[in-house]
């Protein structure tokens, strides 16, 4: 039995059914779970003392679109709306290659897992030139975080009424087709699975109310999550209300698209009586603020949704809607919309973090993570209380107030993924190198 035991930690927040916080304790892991947490824990194998350390469960990451990590900041859609991005972008990512996909997604894993992320989702909902899932899914086990990637797909071109380009999209029976097979061959459904697989066409503007209808009921003969964007702004809303007569809510509703294994993105245009639809079926959202700001989508009302009981985890979202991935860094700016809508006590530090971590594990269904409890897995964020940003915190527990922006420590499944700040699985630097000059040649080519 291979034992760790972090010993001694400043404070402890669980995130448990109690919501225990612990000072001066420690967390014991067996085998890729929590055995333990408390003081005085003893064990025979590895100690790593975590005195004037914070230590929460790692962070959970709802949405992500990886493959973006090559088109950041791109000059001609930094300051475009939505739809207006989107026209820009899909020409620049049609010539992405697989090994494309795979470098994009490393880096961006290794950006999360270095802000204290230890489970990511992910939606590609694009194949250009024989890229497949699986790019994504390799690229994961070099990193070494839990992933949910989910197979997404766009199949209205422009000529069809739709917003990509033609050649982007690919023919219903084909992503079907493709669904059942990296379901079959990738999802593992057990507690302590590394890769669960969900099926994701992309948005209701890219594809058919038919294969939204035949993906529900694919995902639920395999047993898998669903997942897609949905109320994003106000032209997503009016496309709804000219395309289908209705808001996205009863779209969605309407197409099976609700219930507890399912979650939808972004979110931000609910309104009252889609709110109450989410609650009453346990439809979970991921809440994308960076995103969000960055395109000019709006506020989604977390508060509301909190209150009304609707199930919300946090997203980063892509990296070319947000420039960046640190999972603490979007837990703060969730926190920090929240106050500036409705006051300074509309959302707290520990509410915010509970959203990152518990929140957004209950959103994958994945209730094993999220929480440092006996019995869950050993997915774990060490925080330095004597970082820079935490200097003079009367509180060591409100890391999102005052804390550290990057994780000290880093444990999946028990393993060590970040070790004294510094990423164990892979070459960071030669990745960057590699990164960088790919993008040096998509925009050279644009």
């Amino acid at each position: 039995m291979r034992e760790i035991l972090l010993k001694n930690a400043r404070k402890i927040i669980t995130m448990d059914e109690q919501r225990q916080i612990f000072e001066g304790a420690d967390v014991l892991i067996q085998d890729g779970a929590i055995a333990a947490v408390g003081p005085d824990l003893e064990s025979k194998g590895e100690t790593l003392l975590a005195t004037d350390c914070v230590i929460t469960p790692g962070l959970v990451n709802t949405h992500h679109h990886l493959y973006q990590n090559l088109t950041r900041a791109v000059p001609a859609a930094q300051d475009a709306l939505l739809f207006g991005w989107l026209k820009t972008l899909y020409p620049i990512w049609s010539r992405m290659t697989p090994e494309d996909f795979f470098l994009s997604a490393q880096l961006g894993l290794a950006e999360l897992a270095l802000s204290g992320c230890t489970l990511s989702a992910d939606h590609l909902y694009l194949y250009p030139n024989g890229a497949r899932l699986e790019d994504t899914i390799e690229a994961a086990k070099t990193v070494g975080l839990r992933f949910q990637p989910t197979r997404g797909a766009m199949s209205i071109g422009e000529s069809a009424g739709g917003l990509p380009p033609d050649h982007l999209v690919e023919r219903e029976a084909d992503i079907l087709n493709d669904m059942i097979r990296v379901v079959d061959g990738f999802h593992d459904a057990s507690p302590a699975s590394m890769c669960r697989v969900g099926l994701a066409p992309c948005s209701p503007f890219s594809v058919s109310r038919d294969l939204m209808r035949d993906v529900a009921v694919l995902a639920r003969d395999k047993g898998v999550m669903l997942h897609t964007h949905l109320a994003e702004n106000d032209e997503d809303v009016a496309y709804s209300l000219a395309q289908f007569g209705c808001r996205p809510g009863q779209y969605a509703q309407d197409l099976g698209w609700t219930g507890d294994d399912v979650w939808h993105a972004h979110c931000v245009k609910l309104n009252g009586a889609e709110i109450d639809l989410f609650a009453k079926t346990r439809t979970g959202v991921a809440h994308c603020p960076c995103s969000n700001c960055r395109l000019g989508s709006g506020v989604a009302p977390v508060r509301a949704m909190r209150d009304a009981g609707v199930p919300v985890g946090l997203g980063v979202d892509g990296s070319a809607s947000n420039d960046m991935a640190n999972m603490i860094g979007e837990a703060r700016q969730a926190m920090m919309l929240q106050r500036v809508v409705l006051g300074a006590d509309a959302m707290g530090s520990y509410e915010a973090l509970e959203i990152a971590t518990r929140g957004g594990a209950d959103v994958l269904g994945r209730p094993e993570c999220g929480r440092l409890m006996p019995g869950a897995r050993a997915d774990i964020a060490v925080w330095d209380a004597q970082a820079l940003g935490a200097s003079g915190s009367w509180d060591p527990g409100a890391v999102l107030l005052a804390g550290a922006t990057q994780v000290k420590h880093l444990f999946v499944e028990g393993r060590q993924v970040v070790a004294d700040g510094q990423l164990t699985t892979l070459d960071l630097p030669a990745l960057i190198a590699r990164h960088s000059a790919r993008a040096v040649d998509l925009a050279q080519a644009t």
